[in-house]
């Protein structure tokens, strides 16, 4: 694939609350700021393609076309907003990388923002997540419970999901030599957040195994689907990704800006698993990736995999034995947070980052979500 990544930058990643570090601005505008970081001239962009989760309120009405008009890119340059759950902001960078492969647009601006401060999780009131009509094994059931199931199902232990959590914590606490991309949120010249918030250097096992399970009181309303399955309440508030206020973008180009690329993109799918086993989207997609790239995780030098619930990290390297070395080097969304559709993108920049101080070449990111949605990304670095 003739796709190059010219650039991918990240926001800091803030608590999402009343009066929080980025609530002074909409996310438009956060989205807006970012671009102007891009040190790449932008008068050549063609589109773009923006992931983002909850699309009402503040993030409603084509999020992307906003954003670029705050972003004040060319009048030429079109703009959609694209819901893929979390995986959202990859899938928005691997549609950018299409484009210009198909020599549809020079370059293409892509990637994803959420704002979870202003806009709050399932704040779209979707009919979906209480559609009647579906079979019962079909329907909707928040992340949350998903991954309560899929940790009772695979047998995965709290100890298990607690030793995954104070591993994200204790690598993001020592990241600092990864924050390359990272760049810090302004307004007016005033410095609004210039870290993520959410890491905690002071977690211990101790403190993780003292917490209780945190999500049985979401299930009532997904009573009649959750009697169908077998579930066990072992995910504490801490086994779960902060939500968060950020954003994330990519400047994907095509062959003709090779010399200025950070890395290229050799490859990109989604794919979907099972609504019921949701938090294995990912996992499917990556498998299917490497099958098509000839390809298998011991060739990876690098992986961003996103940790959507502890469990979904430990079946990662409990199905597929891979070297925990190479996964997660600076930490995870289980210490960082997580910014719906804006994680994949975010994954990404941290994977440049990553390759670039590490010196490795084969990189892979793997974006999972809600309903089964999964999105899997390779890329090679530049020398």
């Amino acid at each position: 694939m003739d796709a190059y990544i010219l650039g991918c930058l990240r926001t800091p990643r803030t608590k999402a609350r009343e009066n929080g570090s980025l609530t002074a601005l909409s996310p438009a505008e956060l989205v807006a700021g970012l671009t102007r970081e891009f040190k790449q001239p932008l008068e050549s962009t063609g589109a773009l393609m923006l992931g983002c989760v909850g699309q009402v309120g503040a993030q409603g009405g084509n999020l992307a076309l906003q954003s670029k008009l705050h972003a004040r890119l060319p009048e030429h340059c079109t703009a959609m907003t694209l819901n893929h759950f979390c995986a959202s902001g990859l899938s928005s960078i691997g549609l950018a990388a299409n484009a210009v492969a198909l020599g549809q647009y020079r370059q293409v601006i892509a990637g994803g923002v959420e704002c979870m401060s202003q806009v709050p999780f399932m704040a779209d009131k979707a009919h979906y997540y209480q559609d009647p009509s579906l079979p019962v094994d079909e329907r909707y059931i928040p992340v949350a419970l998903s991954a309560d199931i899929l940790a009772t199902k695979e047998g995965v232990s709290c100890e298990e999901l607690n030793a995954a959590t104070l591993r994200s914590h204790q690598r993001a606490a020592q990241s600092e030599p990864y924050q390359a991309s990272l760049k810090p949120v302004r307004d007016n010249g005033r410095v609004l957040a210039e870290r993520d918030e959410c890491i905690r250097a002071e977690t211990t096992l101790e403190s993780l195994s003292a917490m209780p399970p945190g999500f049985e009181a979401m299930a009532k309303p997904f009573a009649e689907i959750l009697q169908e399955r077998r579930i066990e309440y072992r995910h504490s508030i801490a086994n779960a990704p902060p939500m968060v206020d950020g954003a994330a973008l990519g400047l994907i180009a095509g062959v003709a800006h090779k010399s200025q690329a950070r890395a290229r993109i050799l490859g990109w799918l989604d794919s979907a698993a099972s609504a019921a086993d949701s938090l294995t989207g990912g996992m499917a997609a990556m498998e299917a990736l490497l099958q098509q790239q000839g390809l298998t995780l011991k060739d990876i030098d690098r992986i961003e995999f996103m940790e959507a619930f502890a469990v979904a990290p430990v079946l990662f390297e409990r199905r597929y034995g891979v070297d925990p070395e190479k996964v997660n080097v600076s930490g995870g969304h289980l210490a960082k947070g997580h910014p719906m559709g804006a994680t994949g993108a975010v994954l990404l920049s941290t994977l440049c980052d990553v390759l670039e101080q590490d010196g490795g070449t084969l990189g892979l990111v793997v974006a999972t979500g809600a309903g089964g949605v999964g999105s899997a990304m390779l890329v090679e670095r530049m020398q």
